[in-house]
């Protein structure tokens, strides 16, 4: 079989195959802990659900136009008003998740060539996803000690003339790490000055952790629409990876473009996804904020229990619902590197997490903590004891 040779450069995404190693094992009898897969372990909350209901009783089992049902849009370009940002829905398209309205993006605004900054540690598919469009992710480094925070002056010394676009993901995944609203405004000022586009994924943006507050790159769009576009969804947010509903505020002419995209790739999203998230943008915040407080609970659960492990650095995230500590003091010539350490604690004491590779540092491994407060607990403790037995032989 002849497969094109842009395949010869894209990895598998790293969480899905540990998540299929997981189920592998588990499929033999082995009792496995998954602190690996980045998905709210909460059930997708009732008035969500009743509304899919409604929408398959009602027969709306139709296509819908390309880009959601106006209604939807509406609702969600409605949504930024918390933000202080007025919007319609000739500036929002609904996508096949938030993986879906990056895609799109980079098709519509890249041309090879083009380099894109990309602060790391970075989500797993952000290289790949450019390397596919014929761009050039360029990784711009930031340390633990800063919270994984990128500085203006790395991203000054990152640029060259080919660069294009800047992706910012607050709070971010895999490291928790959250620009505050100065900094966001530092970098976004930066990035207009350089005419640089600014991608800004905000998929966690409503799960942020005091004393740390919310921000948005949403008001840098309002003053300069053509310059920045904002990707959200309501998988984390809502508990609803499953039903792939994602979106992208940005200016009307990006839009359509995205529409074009769309409407020759995969057309509207589910139309009972549709309803459902109308429901969920329209509804009831309150599940929203029970998850929140839940998130934080066990964030501080894990950052005391992480703290207790000699030879460990971990930042405190604060937001989204991952840790992602520097264990590379621990590494030894039987296990050189973050995959071989998850390799050796998965078969050791059965839990899964990610090697820090994947997502561009090879120093750190992830850790989710979207599970129960109990099993949080004893895999951390189990986790901390296998640790301690490794340091002890490096």
């Amino acid at each position: 079989m002849r497969l094109a040779q842009r395949m010869q450069s894209i990895r598998p995404s790293a969480t899905l195959a540990i998540n299929a190693k997981t189920q592998e094992l588990r499929a033999a009898g082995r009792r496995i802990v998954s602190l690996a897969v980045g998905e709210p372990d909460f059930p997708t909350p009732s008035h969500i659900v009743e509304a899919a209901h409604q929408a398959l009783r009602d027969g709306f089992t139709r296509y819908t136009p390309v880009p959601g049902i106006p209604e939807l849009r509406q609702a969600v370009a409605a949504s930024f008003a918390r933000l202080g940002v007025s919007a319609g829905r000739e500036h929002v398209i609904v996508t096949n998740g938030g993986k879906q309205s990056l895609y799109n993006l980079f098709l519509a605004v890249l041309d090879p060539g083009d380099e894109v900054l990309v602060p790391a540690p970075y989500w797993v598919s952000y290289p790949e996803m450019i390397a596919l469009v014929g761009g050039v992710a360029v990784p711009v480094p930031t340390e633990p000690e800063r919270g994984f925070l990128v500085d203006l002056e790395v991203l000054e010394a990152a640029c060259t003339p080919r660069t294009r676009m800047l992706v910012i993901n607050s709070p971010s995944n895999p490291t928790g790490a959250h620009y505050t609203q100065e900094d966001l405004d530092r970098i976004a000022q930066w990035a207009v000055e350089r005419g640089i586009f600014v991608i800004s994924d905000e998929i966690y943006q409503r799960l942020v952790y005091a004393p740390a507050q919310p921000a948005s790159l949403a008001p840098w769009w309002q003053r300069h629409p053509a310059s920045f576009a904002i990707v959200n969804g309501l998988a984390k947010s809502h508990a609803m990876t499953g039903w792939r509903v994602g979106y992208t505020l940005a200016h009307p002419d990006l839009i359509k473009a995205m529409i074009k995209i769309q409407g020759q790739t995969t057309s509207n999203i589910c139309s009972i996804a549709q309803k459902a998230a109308l429901a969920a943008l329209t509804g009831d915040d309150a599940c929203v904020e029970a998850m929140r407080q839940a998130f934080q609970r066990r964030r501080d659960l894990a950052v005391a229990v992480v703290a207790t492990w000699p030879g460990v650095i971990c930042p405190m995230p604060a937001g989204a619902f991952y840790l992602f500590p520097r264990v590379d003091a621990l590494y030894c010539p039987e296990i050189p590197d973050s995959v071989a350490l998850c390799a050796y604690l998965l078969e050791t004491v059965g839990i899964a997490l990610v090697p820090g590779a994947a997502f561009g540092d090879d120093r750190c491994i992830r850790i989710s903590y979207a599970v129960d407060d109990t099993t949080l607990s004893n895999a951390l403790t189990a986790l901390g004891q296998a640790l301690a037995d490794l340091g002890r032989e490096v």
